[in-house]
C-alpha cells in the first residue's frame, strides 16, 4: 500500500483519515488461489514437501528479489520455509497430527506464501496423514476385579478400553488376554470405531484352590508394524460358603454307628490353636453326637422314618443340612461348615 498526503492529513495503520487535500493511492495484494499438499506427520526437518514455485508457476529468478516467505494462517507456529534459490516448500518444524488436530479423520494445516513487489500471496493446504507413532494405552497399570467363587460359567465383566492417539487402522483394532484355565475375551465393535472387550468365565473359580488369578490383557493397533500395549488384571476370588461333609446313612443303625467323621485346623498357639467341635441343635441331636474333642459325629439312638418326630424335617430319601461349628477354648473365632446327611 502507498499513499501521498497533503497538508492536515493523519494515517493510521489500518486506518486512513485526510481532512483536506488528501490524495491516497491503494494497491491491494493480489491472490492467485491455492496449492495443496499431502505430507505424512513426524516427517524430518528439512524435507521437501514440494517444489511450490514451479506449482504455482512463479519466475525462480525473482523469488529472492520478491523476498518470498511463508507466513502462518490460523496459527502462529510456522511449519513449513521455502528454499528461494530453488523454490521448494521444506518442513520447518516437527509436525505432529495428534497435537494439531487431535482425533480429527481429516487434518488441514494452513500456511501462506507472500511475495512483495508487487504483493502477491497464496494459500497453501497441507494434509497431514496420520504416522502409527502411538501405542495403545491403559489409564490404569493394574485392572483390580472381585468375582465371587459362586460366579457361574458365561458370567461377563466389562474390561476398560485401552487409548491410541491414532486414528483409523493406526489405532486399536483388537485385545487378547493372556492364556488361562478360567477366563476367555470377547471383543465388541461399537459405532464410532469403539472396541470394548469382556471376560467371560469359562470355568468356575475356587477360591480353596486359587485365591488370586492373574491376566495380562493387550490391546493392539492395526498399524504395520502394529503396536500394542498391556496392562495386568489380578482377580481376587471371593468365599462362599460350598464346603461341607456328606455322608450316607441307612436307617436302623445301631447306637455309636460313626456318621462321618471331619477335620478342622486353627493355626494359633496352644489353647488359641484347640479346636472343640459341637452340633448345632436342630432336634438333631436327639440322634447324633461328637465328643467336644473329636470329631467323629456318632448316632447315639436307633431311628427310621416310623420313629423320627413329626416336627422334624429328616425325612427317608431326603437330605439334612445340620451345620457343625468349630471353636476355639477362648470362644474366640467360630468357622461353620455344613454336614449333608442322606437317608
Amino acid at each position: 500500500m502507498g499513499f501521498f498526503c497533503g497538508e492536515n492529513c493523519a494515517y493510521y495503520f489500518g486506518y486512513i483519515s485526510f481532512r483536506q487535500h488528501c490524495i491516497v493511492f491503494i494497491m491491494a495484494g493480489i491472490a492467485r488461489g491455492d496449492v495443496s499438499y499431502s505430507l505424512s506427520e513426524e516427517m524430518k526437518i528439512g524435507s521437501v514437501i514440494g517444489n511450490i514455485a514451479k506449482d504455482l508457476g512463479l519466475n525462480l529468478n525473482s523469488l529472492s528479489a520478491r523476498k518470498a516467505r511463508i507466513d502462518a494462517e490460523g496459527t502462529r507456529r510456522k511449519y513449513c520455509d521455502i528454499n528461494v534459490n530453488n523454490g521448494e516448500l521444506t518442513v520447518l518444524e516437527r509436525i505432529d497430527r495428534e497435537g494439531l488436530c487431535g482425533k480429527k479423520s481429516v487434518c488441514i494445516l494452513k500456511q501462506e506464501l507472500v511475495l512483495e513487489n508487487p504483493l502477491e500471496s497464496h494459500r497453501i493446504n497441507i494434509n497431514v496423514q496420520d504416522v502409527n507413532d502411538n501405542s495403545p494405552v491403559f489409564k490404569k497399570g493394574v485392572v483390580k476385579l472381585e468375582i465371587g467363587e459362586s460366579a457361574v460359567k458365561g458370567s461377563r465383566f466389562l474390561l476398560e478400553e485401552a487409548h491410541d492417539a491414532d486414528i483409523g487402522t493406526n489405532s486399536v483394532q483388537t485385545y487378547t488376554v493372556s492364556r488361562n484355565e478360567h477366563f476367555s475375551l470377547a471383543v465388541s465393535f461399537k459405532t464410532g470405531g469403539r472396541i470394548s472387550c469382556e471376560l467371560v468365565l469359562g470355568k468356575e473359580l475356587d477360591r480353596e484352590l486359587e485365591k488370586e488369578v492373574t491376566l495380562i490383557l493387550t490391546a493392539v493397533d492395526g498399524g504395520t508394524p502394529p503396536r500394542s500395549g498391556t496392562v495386568a488384571i489380578h482377580v481376587t476370588v471371593l468365599d462362599a460358603n460350598d464346603n461341607f461333609y456328606s455322608a450316607h446313612v441307612k436307617e436302623n443303625n445301631k447306637p455309636g454307628y460313626s456318621v462321618c467323621t471331619i477335620a478342622a485346623t486353627d493355626p494359633d498357639w496352644r489353647q488359641n490353636g484347640t479346636v472343640v467341635y459341637s452340633l448345632f441343635t436342630y432336634n438333631y441331636d436327639a440322634y447324633l453326637t461328637t465328643g467336644s474333642r473329636t470329631s467323629d459325629f456318632k448316632f447315639v439312638s436307633s431311628y427310621n422314618d416310623r420313629t423320627l418326630p413329626a416336627d422334624l424335617t429328616l425325612k427317608k430319601g431326603k437330605s439334612v443340612e445340620d451345620m457343625l461349628r468349630c471353636t476355639g477354648d477362648e470362644l474366640l473365632s467360630l468357622n461353620q461348615v455344613w454336614l449333608l446327611a442322606f437317608f
